[in-house]
């Protein structure tokens, strides 16, 4: 299962709710086909944007269901496996893999927390038991456990892991990750999911990306990623630094914090771009309303969006 590989954009998919909290599919379709269409080179599922906490098992089918439909095999699927502890990852691991995910991401366990040793036998009991590729998510803001770069690299030289996803934000830690896994032959796919130096990622030898913004604006991702690929690391960064111009719709909302300021401010500027029929958010999570739409509105304005 180390042998399958995936470098670019992998945008990490926002999943879009009806206002009385079921799955928007006309939405759905909208946002996967925007992407593909922009050139991404595959798609994440069920990760931290897309609800996976938020969703229950039947949802989470639905949603990895309606993904494979609507992909039609373009471009590959990764389903996020989240959950507390090995054997519920395992459940929803055997269930997206029958609704056709080509590869699985998995964070550390949470709530009862381990030692180091259980990470690793997470993983492995993952990797034995789960017939697809593998992906460790690092994200320790939300699993509360940061996974050691010497660990991931050891994982990946014996098979057990096809990539990572990190969202860590340690630059350090991923700048040796990279280099690890070009000294052991590359068996992982480095991806980066710190949407905000991106270029930076790339020069430190990164295969690819997955970041949030992208939901909102894929074309500028795909465009810094061809040009890392063609070595024009200045036409790279001026991409970043126009990203990062409308990345402040993260900031410019006032009196939400977490969940209802990161992936609301993605919803509602897919709901003032006509991408999504509404910005509704997960129970309990309120969506922006008032002065932070205008203020989401005015920075998509000022930056050409609508």
């Amino acid at each position: 299962m180390s042998d399958f590989r995936i470098r670019g954009v992998v945008p990490p998919v926002v999943t879009p709710d009806t206002p009385d909290h079921e799955l928007d599919v006309p939405s759905f379709e909208r946002l996967i086909n925007r992407m593909i269409e922009a050139g991404v080179d595959g798609l994440f599922f069920l990760g931290s944007s897309g609800e996976v906490v938020f969703s229950t098992d039947e949802r989470r089918d639905q949603i990895v269901r309606e993904a494979v439909r609507i992909v039609d095999g373009r471009v590959p699927v990764l389903v996020g496996i989240i959950d507390t502890e090995t054997e519920r990852a395992i459940a929803h691991g055997k269930r997206a893999i029958a609704l056709g995910a080509d590869a699985l991401v998995a964070t550390a366990p949470f709530y009862a927390l381990g030692t180091m040793a259980d990470v690793e036998r997470h993983f492995r009991i993952l990797h034995d038991e789960l017939d697809a590729p593998l992906f460790a998510y690092d994200i320790p803001v939300c699993v509360h456990t940061k996974l050691p770069w010497k660990l991931l690299a050891k994982l990946g030289a014996e098979g057990v892991l096809a990539g990572v996803k990190d969202s860590s934000g340690d630059d350090i830690s991923f700048r040796y990750l990279c280099q690890e896994n070009e000294r052991l032959g590359h068996p992982m796919s480095i991806l980066t999911g710190h949407e905000i130096v991106v270029d930076g990622a790339y020069l430190s030898g990164a295969d690819g990306s997955v970041p949030g913004l992208a939901n909102v604006e894929p074309y500028g991702y795909v465009r810094m990623w061809q040009a890392a690929q063609a070595g024009d690391w200045a036409t790279a960064k001026a991409e970043q630094d126009k990203l990062n111009e409308l990345s402040h719709i993260f900031d410019v909302t006032t009196g939400v914090a977490g969940y209802g300021g990161g992936v609301g401010a993605f919803k509602t500027a897919l709901m003032l771009m006509g991408v999504f029929s509404s910005n509704t958010m997960p129970r309990p999570v309120a969506e922006l309303e008032g002065a932070n739409v205008e203020a989401i509105r005015k920075v998509l304005v000022d930056c050409g969006v609508i």
